[in-house]
């Protein structure tokens, strides 16, 4: 197939469905890896789209808990920028048909969560916000007459002209057969790499191929060591592990021991409501001392429960738990990448021809340490701001475009690889652990060849090894005390080893 498409969206998460929808009337093309909504963990989020969006918040006071929460590296121009935009974004949700939670008087009904300052979580149903808004986007996608939709292939290499121009993806479908898909434009929004963790909220499927794609490309990277672990994880040894949505502690559920002790006041002085980076060290400390950790609802929600947080209900009610009357076992796992491809202020990163946005992009918004529901946020925000600018752009083609599809890993070395990166690229980090697993990992690409999730799983170990120091979702139990802030910058060096560079932060900016 040579025929170019004019805009090819990789990814049918809530970045890559608001983004083709954002372009109308331009034509594009949406490749997903299931039926839309199935695999997209844009349709798990629980805690919902956070916005300045009463008469006592305003953009610059979430502007401030946004740079706040990210510990010294969030680009303060970002922040404010999806600050200010979130209130237009949401009511573009609400044009959808979103279903946002209402009050008595027919207002939003607003959230608090972990570190924000103000109550500013729109949400669904309690905890079924990505559910709705991914129904809303799946059925207005598909009364698009500008999109097409290509369900069950999955991309694997970036395709790139001699001059480095990206032209499109090589890409499998359901019966395994490679096929070049061509385009002018090609936007990553192919989500995390949370499926490199043993323990992780994400779909298996998020192996940080987009960020994995673009660096074999050549494009640059920043920041993979920031990996977010929610702390809040229901421990039932499910795969990915269900989620106890942070709204619960934000209505007032307790973290406490298996002795029923609140232990969170000792750790932090926002207690249970601390940035989750903290509360993601407590508990793992607790269970690392043998104290265990649960979350204990049964006062702040208890009866209310199968109505105030129906996803939370069901899944410990099918693991024999029931939390109206007994604290639910949590753990943290791995919920959201900080790091990914760089991108402007309009979606494009460093390679002519391709964009990113979501989480594979790395736009400067969350730093180190991603507030409570910004993702959604983020997602939102930087799609409508592709659009704008591919709207009215006149698209280039690339001429000869090619790639190589690269090696896929087998699952024994796929158990392997997410043990390790759970163990030693965790929550707590070493240096000694950080270089057994690279050496585990250019030991597995020695013999397999560059797979994505080696690639991917390689670039967030080498950074996190670089970056000796403790900040925000990094932390380095040989480094803890922080450093003059500074972020990390990566691109593919000789041999295809990454050259990382670190670029320093001036203090207060």
């Amino acid at each position: 197939m040579t025929t170019n498409r004019d805009i090819l969206i990789v990814g049918a998460g809530l970045a890559g469905l608001f983004l083709a929808l954002k372009l109308a009337p331009r034509r594009c093309t949406v490749i997903a890896l299931a039926p839309l909504g199935q695999a997209a963990a844009s349709a798990w989020a629980q805690g919902g789209l956070a916005a300045a969006l009463s008469p006592q918040d305003d953009a610059s006071l979430h502007a401030a808990d946004t740079i706040a929460a990210g510990a010294g590296i969030v680009d303060p121009v970002v922040a404010r920028l999806i600050a200010e935009d979130g209130a237009a974004r949401v009511r573009d949700l609400l044009e959808l048909g979103v279903p946002f939670d209402r009050t008595a008087e027919g207002e939003l009904a607003l959230s608090l969560e972990a570190a924000h300052s103000r109550a500013r979580v729109a949400r669904v149903s309690g905890d079924l916000a990505g559910k709705a808004i991914m129904e809303a986007l799946t059925y207005a996608v598909a009364a698009s007459a500008h999109i097409e939709v290509i369900e069950r292939v999955r991309a694997l290499a970036l395709l790139q002209d001699a001059n480095g121009r990206i032209g499109g993806v090589v890409a499998q479908d359901a019966s395994g057969k490679l096929v070049n898909l061509y385009a002018r434009e090609t936007v990553l929004c192919a989500g995390g790499s949370g499926g490199l963790y043993a323990i992780t909220t994400n779909p298996k499927s998020s192996q940080g191929d987009a960020f994995a794609m673009a660096y074999q490309a050549g494009a640059l990277i920043s920041d993979p060591e920031f990996v977010q672990f929610h702390p809040t994880a229901i421990d039932i040894g499910r795969d990915p592990a269900p989620l106890a949505t942070e709204a619960l502690r934000g209505d007032g559920a307790h973290l406490v021991d298996a002795k029923g002790r609140a232990f969170m006041a000792s750790y932090h002085k926002l207690g249970d409501l601390a940035p989750r980076d903290e509360v993601a060290r407590a508990i793992h400390s607790e269970r690392e001392a043998g104290r265990g950790a649960f979350l204990d609802c049964t006062k702040a929600v208890g009866a209310h429960f199968p109505d105030h947080f129906p996803t939370v209900f069901e899944a410990c009610r099918s693991a024999g738990i029931d939390p109206r009357t007994q604290p639910i076992p949590v753990a943290p796992a791995m919920h959201y990448h900080m790091g990914g491809v760089v991108t402007d202020l309009w979606g494009r990163t460093s390679l002519e021809g391709l964009s990113a946005c979501g989480e594979s992009a790395s736009t400067g918004a969350h730093g180190a340490n991603r507030l409570a529901s910004n993702s959604l946020l983020e997602a939102v925000v930087f799609a409508e701001r592709a659009a704008r600018r591919l709207k009215e752009t006149e698209l280039k083609d690339a001429t000869g475009a090619r790639a190589e599809a690269p090696p896929e890993m087998n699952e024994l070395s796929m158990v392997e690889l997410r043990k390790r990166m759970h163990g030693q690229v965790g929550v707590v980090r070493e240096a000694k652990g950080l270089a057994s697993t690279l050496d585990w990992i250019e030991a597995a690409i020695a013999n397999v060849g560059p797979a994505r999730p080696l690639i991917a799983a390689r670039l967030i170990a080498a950074a996190a090894l670089a970056r000796q120091e403790s900040r925000g979702g990094h932390y380095r139990s040989d480094f803890p005390d922080t450093k003059p802030p500074h972020r990390t910058f990566i691109r593919k060096g000789a041999g295809g080893l990454p050259h990382i560079q670190h670029s320093a932060i001036a203090e207060g900016v």
